[in-house]
Formats: structure tokens, sequence, C-alpha cells
């Protein structure tokens, strides 16, 4: 990924992160990201069970494969599959959407 696609990631991240999550509920769930080489990990933290920790979930993975982006989902194994159902893309933005809506409850169990 060049320096120009990471830039323009980070701040669409940054920005579905900052309102990925209602207010009401921030102080028990976060969303957040991370980037490394060619693939953007969305992740779901909460509050580990009568604990100060927060357990991270990994939700979606997004790998950009040349020019388009691939969405993948990610199994009891901790093994990421990619999702026939979502087309290959080159808009990164339109990807995260269909994450976001989860019509497939795919992600968001």
């Amino acid at each position: 990924m060049d320096e120009f696609t990471k830039k323009r990631i980070i701040k669409i991240m940054e920005e579905y992160t900052k309102n990925a999550v209602p207010e009401h509920v921030k102080n028990q769930i976060k969303i957040n990201y991370k980037i490394r080489g060619n693939n953007v990990t969305l992740i779901e933290e909460r509050q580990a069970f009568k604990s100060d920790q927060w357990v991270q979930m990994p939700v979606a993975q997004f790998r950009l494969n040349k020019i388009k982006w691939e969405v993948f989902w990610r199994d009891s194994k901790e093994r990421w599959h990619f999702i026939d159902d979502i087309e290959p893309d080159e808009d990164f933005e339109k990807q995260l959407e269909i994450v976001d809506k989860d019509n497939n409850g795919i992600f968001w169990g």
C-alpha cells in the first residue's frame, strides 16, 4: 500500500471508529483498527468480564490485492476466509459500508 493510500485509509478509519459506537455505550464497546502491510483489520473491543482489561475481537479484514479491496471474516480458529458474496472493489469506503451494514450477519454477531 503506497503512502497516499495509507493516509487516506487512516483518515477514513479514524472518522469511522470515532462515530461507530453510540455515545451511551462508549464505556463498554470500542471500535478500532490496525494496518499491517496491505491489510486493514477492523477490531471490536469490549471490557473483559469482571476486569478492567479490554478484549480485542477482530471483526473483518480488508486486503488490498493489486487495486481492489477484498473482504475477509475470521473463524473461531482465528483463520481468515475470503467472502465470495462481497465482490472485490477499488472503493475501500464501499467495502467498509458493506461490513458496517452486515446484511448477512457475518461480522457483528
